[in-house]
């Protein structure tokens, strides 16, 4: 592949999308992003923002198996990584597989459940494997966990912590629609009782393993200068040297993360390179749900987002 077979390929994937969800394209550009620098992704909103369904849309647009866990507050963690049980006719435990054994996991509202089985997704996000009873069991190399949540304020709801944060690669705030929008999804999905089926609106797999794995190696051969890296980590780095405004910066994961995303988004762009701007636009999704305010920047009625806006503006971009 070449960086023009990169970008048709994001294309393609971008219109099956579409013809199930209207706008977004914000969350479905970081989707692609994530899928290829084989990155976790993060979608927050009130509830009927389209979040589930792009995820299933997105699923439906490739070639990789595709699993659901609804998030509850019951929920255990063998619900979600699976159970040894004893066969009492052959003596012997046997392994019924959790749905987290999948390539593609829609974690639907993940934060409505307490954080013990949110952590059972710590160990399969960072090193796609998972360990039940002392036995380590490998995932997929396509694993790909696209998670969503509810406001923290709503009732129900847990607020994820640090460390699980820090394993999506992008947390994206799914916005209402615009009004034009808005009249496109009323007219194309109000034509009976609840949302169409992914069948009825021939959303089919444009991409197969094998070019994803292809995709994949382009995406690793795209040239970082060490100047970009420069640029990258002191973005990074700034998020650590504010604490009248942050009381945790970024990690280093982050840094390494926001580089590896960065030579994504120039692929998809149909460059074999990447630039500063590459790395600007993935800050904020990259890194806004990495830190924590500190209490005066909350009086002040500061946001992550705006704070990481004043680090990109006032560092200066190599040439």
């Amino acid at each position: 592949m070449i960086a023009s077979d990169i970008q048709a390929l994001g294309e393609r994937l971008k219109n099956e999308i579409g013809r199930g969800v209207i706008g977004q394209h914000s969350a479905v550009d970081l989707m692609l992003i994530a899928l290829l620098s084989k990155g976790h992704l993060l979608l927050e909103g009130p509830p009927g923002t389209a979040k589930t369904f792009l995820a299933r849309c997105f699923a439906a647009s490739l070639a990789l198996d595709y699993g659901r866990i609804q998030f509850t507050p019951d929920l255990m963690p063998g619900d979600v990584l699976g159970t040894n049980f004893f066969n009492f006719q052959t003596s012997q435990f046997f392994l019924t597989k959790g749905p987290i054994f999948t390539e593609i996991l829609l974690a639907d509202e993940i934060n409505r459940t307490p954080p013990k089985t949110q952590a059972a997704l710590l160990e399969a996000m960072q090193e796609r494997c998972v360990t039940i009873d002392g036995d380590t069991h490998a995932l997929s190399d396509s694993f790909m966990v696209v998670a969503t949540q509810n406001p923290i304020e709503q009732q129900g709801t847990y607020p994820l912590p640090e460390a699980q944060l820090d394993r999506f690669l992008f947390k994206h705030i799914m916005s209402y629609p615009d009004e034009a929008e808005e009249m496109r999804i009323v007219e194309a999905h109000a034509t009976g009782v609840g949302m169409p089926s992914l069948s009825d609106l021939g959303i089919t797999a444009q991409i197969t393993p094998e070019e994803l794995a292809e995709a994949r190696a382009f995406v690793a051969s795209v040239t970082l200068s060490r100047e970009v890296i420069a640029y990258t980590i002191q973005l990074c780095r700034a998020t650590r040297d504010k604490p009248a405004l942050l009381d945790v910066g970024v990690s280093p994961r982050a840094a390494v993360n926001l580089a590896i995303a960065a030579r994504s988004r120039a692929a998809l762009q149909g460059r074999d390179y990447v630039i500063p701007d590459d790395v600007k636009e993935l800050a904020a999704p990259a890194m806004c749900h990495r830190v924590v305010l500190s209490a005066s920047a909350e009086i002040e009625g500061r946001t992550p987002a705006s704070i990481i806006a004043d680090i990109v503006a006032e560092t200066e971009a190599p040439r």
